[in-house]
């Protein structure tokens, strides 16, 4: 058995049919090359990953061995089954050597990361099963045979399962032979694992992560490539001033610092953490906090500015960027914060999902003058940068 390493199935024996079907999609051009060779590079890059398996139809044999070719991993053929849970198990019978773990991802998901795959790897070694998920954008209906809505579960509830999904193998195996003895099939291989008893850990996905179905998602995927390729850096910045008043706690950077006086705001006037969803968002070109949280709206009264920080996160994400880099800069006159400084970037970098090494966080005075000088006031600026 090799510890901590995975073995791969990568799955691309569709019949493509909402793509035409004479062609498979998972060989249709993409950036340049043909779209199943993204995921397998990205595999590749991974050291967790230990072999992989690609399962793909008869007829599409030889095209996917040529896409296969030249990789950094050597990559083993399986012929796919009737249904994709035959040809999950087909690759994993093709695995030739006997992984602790098994990590299953469609060929039609081109655009994972590798730091997508090592997250969901991570949370497979500590839980046993994990699968790659996002938060539902949309409201979501239950609907009976009649079509009529049944329930309307709270969006905040339901998340969209990807791929990569990650089994640990023993796991993976005793829930596939129940299904067999059962008759039962299932499309979802965290499915197959709840039937036998099993919990899944659901790892925060990607929303560039999507499948190619249509002929319309291969548009979204080739779009998104060409954004990354002519807009390779965003530069961003933020600013934000809050006055200082008595009765209110005193947060920044997610930190609670003793003082006498805190940051009046219809939040919790976290100027610090406002500064940088301002510079993430100005970046992206998504606008402003302002616009995304009114003070006019109630949810966001004295709500943890880290949460908010967090969707900005999520939306610039959703627009096809990852975060390089932020410094953030406090202007105040008291208190002294450099006590709190690790923290606030521990803070930082949690809500915005990047390491803390990413995230600087400095603070300055402003020798007695103008509103801060006073302690009147606190204010903030930021700058990152987006790729």
């Amino acid at each position: 058995m090799n510890l901590e390493k995975f073995g791969a199935v990568v799955v691309a024996a569709g019949n493509s049919t909402r793509m035409g079907g004479k062609v498979s999609k998972v060989l249709a051009p993409l950036g340049g090359k043909p779209l199943l060779r993204w995921s397998l590079e990205a595999l590749c890059a991974c050291e967790e990953i230990g072999q992989l398996v690609l399962v793909c139809r008869e007829e599409d044999s030889e095209a996917a061995a040529a896409v296969a070719r030249g990789l950094p991993k050597p990559v083993t053929l399986a012929l796919g089954g009737r249904e994709r849970q035959e040809s999950v198990l087909s690759g994993i019978s093709a695995l030739t050597e006997d992984w602790d773990y098994l990590l299953i991802h469609d060929g039609a998901r081109p655009l994972v990361t590798p730091e997508l795959i090592r997250r969901v790897c991570a949370d497979t070694l500590r839980y046993g099963a994990s699968a790659a998920a996002v938060k539902a954008k949309d409201t979501c209906k239950l609907i009976d045979s009649s079509g009529f809505v049944k329930e309307t579960p709270p969006r905040e509830w339901l998340m969209s399962v990807q791929t990569p999904q990650a089994f640990k193998r023993d796991l993976y195996l005793y829930a596939a032979r129940r299904a067999v003895d059962s008759g039962l099939g299932y499309t979802d291989d965290c499915q197959l694992i709840e039937a036998a008893g099993g919990r899944v850990h659901l790892t925060e996905g990607e929303y560039r992560n999507l499948k190619v179905t249509t002929p319309e998602d291969l548009l979204a995927a080739e779009a998104y490539l060409q954004r990354k390729v002519v807009g390779t850096m965003r530069v961003g910045t933020g600013y934000d001033v809050h006055r200082l008043t008595e009765g209110r706690k005193l947060i920044l950077g997610g930190v609670e610092i003793p003082y006498e006086k805190g940051l009046l705001g219809h939040s919790d006037a976290d100027v610090l953490t406002h500064a940088v969803a301002d510079a993430l968002l100005g970046a992206a070109a998504l606008g402003d906090i302002g616009k995304l949280f009114p003070d006019t709206d109630p949810r966001y009264a004295g709500i943890d500015s880290l949460k908010l920080l967090s969707t900005v996160c999520e939306g610039v994400r959703a627009a096809g960027f990852s975060i390089s880099n932020i410094d953030v800069t406090l202007v105040a006159q008291q208190p002294k914060v450099a006590p709190y400084i690790q923290q606030m970037r521990e803070n930082l970098a949690v809500a915005c999902g990047i390491d803390t090494e990413r995230v600087s966080v400095k603070a300055t005075t402003e020798e007695g003058l103008g509103f801060t000088g006073e302690g009147l006031g606190m204010a903030a600026s930021a700058v990152c940068l987006l790729e």
